[in-house]
């Protein structure tokens, strides 16, 4: 029998395997998205692990704590926390769903709200040590989480401590309320790739995909990783960050659409791509080792040369794990540079006046869209050094690179520590002395018992403080 040659020509019409080999391909790719960890052996007692958890999650909150310089921040209540969030707390409690700038915001409105049971003036210590509890108990997670592209719990700890000592979250999310949905966003992108083998793994995992998308909508731009997660991976089980990501933008959904159509939403202006591109290069690529080195950068180069300095050795660094260093650690760098890169373009493009806006050393427009993506760098940094550890047979060049990347992340770590930002008194939007703020409102509740004060404005608007809520 002859057979017939196809008359198109065309070798997708020839060849009908092409298909299904393309997709076993692709799955496959997501698949190594999604690793499972190699259980850990057990190095001492359960309770010692407990214990020094615990004392690690204790001694990061002390250290955020303290990155704030001048007033304490447990003296201080940064932007919305203050003019926002928790004076309405005190005037309609437990109200956690009233959108702001066309979204809700649902866990810096639930710390506000369990502020108001404490003396008014713990209020802002009750903000600040919150908030540091939530990154620090985001980078245990990110430890946990990581290990299946991290093997080394060494190099786990380095990343978890990369997101305490992160250099640029002074400028705006350290230590508040309204910054903690930055930090889970952050953790929100390991819990899309982690692969959790308990009920309790996969419980936290749905809870911080809620309460990351129920308080802040841009947790969309993680949607590519949760459909790979969903092509690549089989079972209910598999998919609790799926149903906890799903039921925060149920919750999200309707007040994003109804912000949409308001006046003055974000979309009726929108930056141009270039503007967003050249954001992610001179506020993600040339601080992403440090915000001061950056600033040294600035003004010895010029902020496109600093770019260049920083983002060639990074992309050169790149590039060769994706090549030689297994498929796993390939797509992870990929995808996290992706991810970050996708981030900033999105959030860039809608919030047109941050890539715009001038940067002063003290404080930045949207600095908060840049913790994820340089965070991200860090990761892949590590990763591509995890996998070279793990690959090389010579344990003295492994030593080395290791120390070298020590050294590379330790230059913004030590550096920027501790600076004045946007969470410092007398910085960006930060309100100082609110030991002096809660002492002149309860001074003026003392002849008014049952009535009501007032309290900071927000748009034209004033807060009237209720004074049975306010208690020293």
């Amino acid at each position: 029998m002859l057979i017939q040659p196809s008359l198109s020509g065309d070798p997708e019409q020839s060849s009908p395997e092409r298909h299904p080999h393309f997709a076993t391909r692709a799955v496959g790719m997501f698949r190594d998205l999604f690793p499972i960890a190699e259980p850990a052996e057990p190095t001492g007692p359960r309770g010692r692990s407990v214990v020094i958890q615990v004392v690690a999650v204790a001694i990061g909150t002390i250290a955020l704590l303290l990155r704030v310089p001048g007033i304490p921040a447990w003296h201080t209540m940064y932007a919305e926390d203050y003019w926002l969030f928790f004076p309405q707390a005190l005037e309609h409690p437990w109200h956690l769903l009233t959108p702001d700038g066309g979204y809700i915001e649902f866990v810096p409105r639930l710390i506000a709200q369990l502020a108001t049971y404490l003396p008014l003036t713990a209020a802002a210590a009750a903000f600040a040590v919150i908030g540091a509890l939530t990154a620090c108990g985001c980078a245990l997670f990110i430890f946990h989480a990581s290990a299946g592209f991290i093997d080394s719990p060494w190099l786990r700890a380095l990343l978890a401590s990369a997101l305490v000592l992160l250099p640029v979250t002074p400028l705006e999310i350290i230590d508040s309320g309204v910054g903690s949905p930055w930090y889970l966003l952050i953790a929100l992108f390991w819990a899309m790739l982690w692969r959790p083998r308990s009920r309790t793994g996969m419980v936290i995992a749905a809870l911080i995909g809620f309460l990351t998308v129920a308080s802040t909508i841009l947790a969309v731009v993680l949607v590519p990783l949760l459909l790979a997660r969903v092509i690549a991976l089989r079972g209910v089980r598999e998919h609790a960050v799926t149903a906890g990501w799903a039921a925060g933008l149920l919750l999200q959904l309707p007040f994003v659409l109804q912000g949409l159509g308001a006046p003055g939403s974000r979309a009726g202006r929108l930056a141009p791509f270039d503007q967003a591109v050249a954001f992610y290069g001179h506020d993600v690529v040339l601080p992403a080792l440090g915000w001061h080195l950056s600033w040294w950068l600035k003004s010895s180069v010029g902020p496109d040369y600093g770019m260049l300095i920083i983002g060639a050795p990074l992309a050169i660094t790149f590039i060769w794990a994706m090549v030689t260093q297994g498929r796993t650690a390939g797509v992870f760098v990929l995808t996290a540079l992706l991810i970050g890169f996708l981030e900033i373009v999105v959030a860039g493009t809608l919030t047109w006046w941050v890539p715009s806006d001038p940067v002063l050393k003290s404080f930045e427009p949207g600095s908060r869209y840049t913790d994820l993506p340089i965070f991200l760098i860090d990761a892949a940094l590590i990763c591509s050094l995890d996998a070279f550890f793990r690959r090389t047979p010579i344990r003295l060049r492994a030593v080395t690179a290791v120390t070298a990347l020590v050294a590379i992340l330790a230059v913004g770590w030590v550096t920027d520590f501790r600076y004045p930002g946007g969470r410092t008194a007398g910085g960006g939007r930060s309100v100082a002395a609110w030991p002096q703020i809660s002492a002149r409102w309860l001074r003026a509740c003392e002849n008014h018992p049952t009535g009501v004060i007032e309290g900071p404005t927000y748009a034209g608007k004033i807060a009237w403080l209720p004074c049975e809520r306010l208690h020293g």
